[in-house]
């Protein structure tokens, strides 16, 4: 007998006459539908170039807060009046092809799956799924060369038949935690670009640069020793000795080589000042690199750009060594969590925040002591029953911490499990430019931390610089994600090396799709919230009011409550039967 989960896949409903959809007609909760509930449109039919797509499941990201507050002030929407043309939230969704339009029926089949890529670029503009291009808030839309014809090619990842609805729409948050750890800094010499080595006027250290010098169209040098800048002058395309720029006129020599765009990799050696490394590290350019060699200490913290860690890719590194290629390179500049290490997870009670202690616990060579840290309990007990049976069968121990009240700062909590040494990589899941500073003073010297909360460009940190160069200490941040980062989450899935679903915290129909957002915004569930758009009518439900709410479902979860394709197999069973 076909179960009612098998029909949906493949597609035994007629596509109906009409589709709900929660569109956003201006800033704020309010302007989400009309009359506090989803409005009626005709199901549309495909162009040439277009497909008709239905909506199968979407997870409610936090990331749309600054959306409902800011409106078409929002940068994505460039000033677009919301009332004549709405937007519709949804970036972590998951479709089936309904229908596929005349020119592209060789690329695309009736039934197929795919998740959505939301990051789109347009000719160079940015724009998005649930953003610029109206989101999976509703049962039925189209898609055409907006999201199918982009920069980098269609948005679109066929799904593989063995995810379930719930952990296709996840691909989307879980590929962000997953390009935390893979590299997005640019850690060799840029080829054609612009490089500054500055110096010290009274150093006479014999330097090295054995590879990466003949990469710049432009080296400039300024007080560098008379060794280096033959050396210098024998590799390089073209060098310019300009030993007159100052900390004061940093400025102008910027503009004059770069055109304000700033240096794509600075040099600084034998560094003492921490001012002056605050000025200098204010000119790297996008994606550039800040390479710091020396012996000796800083006499003090550097004021660093944590906005710019995150969202430009700027690369500190260093090394104690004479030769200033040695800082180079993926090999010793790592990205990911030390194997049979001690990472600590700061502010990691939310969804996203949860898929990085889950990440930890299930890798492969991962660490083997992890600490979690909220200010909410209910959050953290949730996430110690959640886990409990993976960091049992993955010989990893997890600790959970809440500093409200705490006698102990988290410093020194942090010292207390680790023998004093501190933590081998440090995770921060909360913008705040504070938070970030003590999390890089209880890391180990050779530690690694990671900014995946982003704050504004120019929120300044005190960070300690002299670890990169002395201790090789990583700093390191990621924004977005690519649609390769969704298919590694995805194979890893299949693979059976981790369930993306766990994060799970509550589900819900397209009626209630916005006390939904409502409820992510109050925090209301210990984890994701997700929508199921073809079960119009089912209400919003935590998972553990499924066992009085729909016990079937209930008895189908995981080990500690969690979200499955058994569970979903028994949603869908269960109340398409009750809805038929």
């Amino acid at each position: 007998m076909t179960s009612q989960y098998e029909k949906y896949q493949q597609l035994v409903q007629p596509i109906p006459a009409t589709t709900a959809t929660w569109n956003m007609y201006g800033a704020g909760v309010e302007n989400i539908g009309k009359n506090n509930a989803p409005e009626t449109f005709e199901v549309p039919k495909p162009a040439a170039n277009q497909l008709l797509v239905r909506v199968d499941a979407v997870g409610l990201c936090f990331s749309d807060v600054k959306l409902i507050n800011q409106g078409s002030q929002h940068p994505k929407l460039y000033n677009r009046d919301l009332t004549k043309e709405p937007t519709r939230l949804g970036h972590e969704a998951t479709l089936t092809v309904i229908e596929v339009g005349a020119e592209l029926q060789n690329q695309f089949k009736v039934g197929e799956r795919y998740a959505m890529q939301p990051d789109i670029y347009q000719d160079g503009k940015s724009t998005a799924y649930g953003y610029t291009v109206p989101g999976g808030l509703t049962q039925y839309h189209l898609i055409g060369p907006e999201i199918l014809d982009t920069d980098h090619g269609s948005c679109l990842l066929k799904v593989s038949d063995q995810l379930g609805f719930a952990e296709a729409a996840l691909l989307e948050p879980w590929g962000c935690v997953w390009a935390s750890y893979t590299q997005r800094r640019r850690l060799e010499p840029k080829q054609g670009g612009v490089m500054w080595i500055v110096g010290q006027p009274d150093d006479a250290t014999v330097y090295g640069f054995s590879k990466g010098l003949e990469a710049p169209a432009t080296v400039v040098l300024t007080n560098v020793p008379d060794a280096l800048r033959s050396l210098v002058e024998k590799k390089a395309k073209k060098v310019v000795v300009r030993n007159d720029i100052t900390l004061d006129s940093l400025p102008a020599a910027v503009e004059e080589f770069t055109a304000g765009a700033g240096f794509d990799d600075i040099v600084a050696l034998s560094p003492s000042s921490s001012n002056a490394l605050t000025t200098i590290a204010k000119y790297v350019a996008r994606r550039g690199t800040l390479n710091m060699v020396g012996k000796k200490p800083l006499d003090g913290l550097v004021d660093a750009d944590v906005g710019r860690l995150h969202y430009d890719y700027v690369a500190f590194i260093g090394n104690s060594g004479e030769d200033i290629a040695d800082s180079y390179g993926e090999e010793r500049n790592r990205c990911d969590l030390r194997k049979d290490g001690f990472a600590v997870f700061v502010g990691a009670g939310g969804p996203m925040g949860q898929m990085h202690v889950q990440r930890a616990i299930e890798k492969k060579d991962g660490p083997r002591q992890v600490i979690v840290t909220d200010i909410n309990d209910q959050r953290l007990a949730e996430i110690e029953a959640r886990f409990a049976s993976l960091t049992d069968k993955n010989n990893c121990e997890l600790i959970t911490y809440n500093p409200i009240d705490n006698p102990v700062s988290l410093p020194e909590f942090v010292k207390q499990h680790s023998n004093n040494e501190g933590a081998d990589d440090v995770v921060v899941c909360v913008p705040n430019a504070g938070i970030m500073a003590e999390s890089a003073t209880f890391m180990k010297k050779d530690g690694m931390l990671v900014l995946f909360a982003g704050v504004p460009n120019g929120t300044l940190a005190p960070v300690d610089f002299s670890s990169v160069y002395l201790d090789n200490a990583q700093y390191t941040g990621t924004s977005g994600l690519t649609i390769e980062d969704q298919t590694v989450v995805m194979d890893n899935t299949v693979a059976g090396n981790i369930a993306p679903a766990i994060c799970v915290a509550a589900i819900g129909g397209m009626n209630v799709a916005k006390a939904g957002i409502e409820a992510m915004i109050d925090a209301r569930y210990p984890g994701k919230i997700l929508i199921f758009p073809q079960l119009a009518d089912l209400p919003l439900l935590g998972l553990d009011e499924l066992a009085e709410q729909l016990p079937d479902v209930a008895a189908a979860l995981g080990a500690g409550n969690t979200w499955n394709v058994d569970a979903e197999k028994a949603l869908f069973e269960a109340y398409m039967k009750e809805t038929a």
